[in-house]
């Protein structure tokens, strides 16, 4: 006999991000258009091909975790631990013996792989009983999670996803599911990646993926421009407190919104080009988990990196899953004023997202001066325009093809 499926919401938010590093000051950030793409100021690029990044600002991380412990901690476990807590602090929720088998945590995250080179000179120049042997709890990538988890102190389930540009919404897609089959009763979930490094924008930007404006990084990532020149490396995360229906009301928590469905898909194509069809085939998949039509959605936050070929075929592949209704839609990329953070970016944008819906505004794409005939959709340029928000979808697409998108409703 089937179960039936619990349905899953939405009560709590955190955010850490290149335009605000609370989800108050990101909100604002939304709202206001305020870019936070400048010169690199961790480390000098003079040398690098590519010097701009949507770094995050004035961040410390001893107003989350003990200094000892942040020492072993990578930036983007550390970025995922504060995001977390403020997600946690915003449901109201209380961790508690009684309950903390019941919560866990699901987090994506590339890891800190593009911070080994240091690590490596030290063993090829001063041996191996020189290495950090703290490498594994620092830069491994189950740590995002880990660090979060132990942290608040609760033994629910507790995963890493990893699926490129993919994994924040990934990362919701399998909380929404280990909730809806009582795995759990409550998981924060979401996204992080702290990757504006020396060897990651050296890496991407000969790839070619990268904007390489540094004179100008204020306008530098500008999706569905005609004049985008490729993205631009942000760091951040995002993360949701997601419930159960049932234990959210049993406890009389503010509900934001629902997470009505997510879902998946792989182009199947090629190693760096996106394909229209498995982007289009993953928002059906996404619609059709959450019991809405094309019509129903009033928001797209768009994956909208600001490259030309993804923004072109995202446009074809939003034509073919919304048919008529895409000319209708409100379409932004919040990317525009992050940057990409990757893993962390399905994250920060369902943040986004909800705060959209939750606050009746669509945040804007900002530098948008050239239109481009092939990105022909409604991308609210510049400024944010207030708009009565039901259902908003959030796109998320990874470099090799793997694609998840999610659905948010307004709670009835």
């Amino acid at each position: 006999m089937p179960r039936e499926l619990n349905r899953v919401v939405v009560t709590g938010l955190g955010a850490v991000t290149p335009i605000g590093n609370t989800t108050a000051e990101y909100l604002e950030g939304l709202r206001t258009g305020r870019n936070g793409i400048h010169r690199i100021a961790a480390f000098d690029p003079t040398d690098l091909i590519v010097q701009i990044a949507g770094e995050v600002k004035d961040f410390d991380i001893e107003q989350y975790l003990d200094r000892k412990v942040a020492r072993r901690t990578g930036r983007f476990a550390q970025l995922a631990l504060a995001a977390g807590m403020q997600a946690l602090q915003d449901s109201g929720l209380e961790v508690t013996d009684e309950n903390r088998d019941d919560i866990g945590v699901v987090m994506a995250t590339a890891g800190d792989a593009f911070n080994m080179g240091p690590e490596w000179e030290v063993y090829l120049n001063r041996g191996s009983r020189n290495v950090d042997p703290f490498i594994v709890t620092r830069m491994g990538q189950h740590m995002g999670a880990g660090r979060l988890g132990r942290e608040i102190g609760v033994r629910g389930p507790n995963t890493t996803v990893n699926t490129a540009c993919a994994s924040g919404t990934d990362a919701l897609g399998h909380a929404l599911n280990l909730l809806r089959l009582g795995q759990a009763k409550a998981i924060l979930a979401g996204g992080t990646d702290a990757m504006v490094t020396p060897l990651s924008l050296s890496s991407m930007g000969r790839l070619g993926a990268l904007s390489k404006n540094n004179e100008d990084p204020e306008h530098a990532s500008r999706p569905f421009d005609a004049n985008r020149d490729g993205f631009v490396m942000g760091e951040g995360s995002g993360v949701l407190m997601l419930e159960t229906e049932e234990h959210a009301k049993a406890r009389g928590a503010r509900i934001y919104c629902e997470l009505a469905g997510v879902g998946w898909s792989f182009d199947a194509t090629d190693d760096a080009a996106p394909d229209p069809n498995g982007q289009a085939l993953v928002m059906r998949r996404a619609m059709n988990d959450a019991g809405v039509s094309p019509e129903d959605i009033d928001y797209l936050n768009a994956h909208g990196t600001s490259t030309p070929y993804n923004d072109r075929t995202e446009t074809h592949a939003i034509k073919l899953a919304l048919g008529e209704a895409a000319g209708k839609v409100h379409v932004s990329s919040t990317k525009s004023m992050t940057g990409h953070l990757i893993a962390g970016a399905g994250g920060i944008e369902a943040v986004a997202s909800i705060l959209a819906l939750h606050h009746s505004f669509v945040p804007p794409t900002i530098n948008y001066e050239t239109p481009d005939p092939d990105c022909d959709l409604d991308i609210t340029p510049n400024t944010a325009v207030e708009a009565q928000i039901d259902v908003a979808m959030s796109n998320s697409f990874g470099m090799g093809g793997q694609n998840a998108s999610a659905v948010f409703k307004r709670y009835a």
